[in-house]
């Protein structure tokens, strides 16, 4: 019985372990806090910040990012699709038109968002 719980027992010593390790290692080897700084300062990389923490991005950046999280989303809809195509097929159902509409949905939101220009930067 006991056997049955030893790889997880050894996982577990592990993930503590390696915990522990890296725990150390940052605490040893980190940023010290020197009398002429700042205590709670952002630490980015060893390189002291030269800018303020909390700085403004383009509207531009938000739309592009948004456009992505659309598409991609639309695309992890189609890997379903791509995996039981060939049942469909089997199975004599058809499925291509669906899919081609909904593809052709996406081009034309595409070629929406170019005519608009949301994948401009400068203008």
């Amino acid at each position: 019985m006991s056997s049955d719980y030893l790889p997880f027992l050894i996982q577990a010593v592990l993930a503590a372990l390696i915990t522990g390790f890296v725990i150390g290692a940052s605490h040893f080897f980190g940023q010290r806090m020197a009398k002429n700084r700042i205590k709670d300062t952002a630490y980015e990389c060893g390189i002291a910040n030269d800018g303020l923490a909390r700085t403004r991005f383009s509207v531009k950046f938000y739309v592009t990012a948004m456009l992505f999280i659309l598409f991609d989303i639309e695309v992890v809809f189609l890997i379903p699709w791509a995996f039981i195509y060939r049942e469909f097929l089997a199975n004599h159902i058809p499925i291509l038109g669906p899919v081609m509409f909904f593809i052709g949905l996406l081009v034309l939101g595409l070629v929406y968002e170019v005519r608009k220009g949301a994948l401009e930067w400068e203008k």
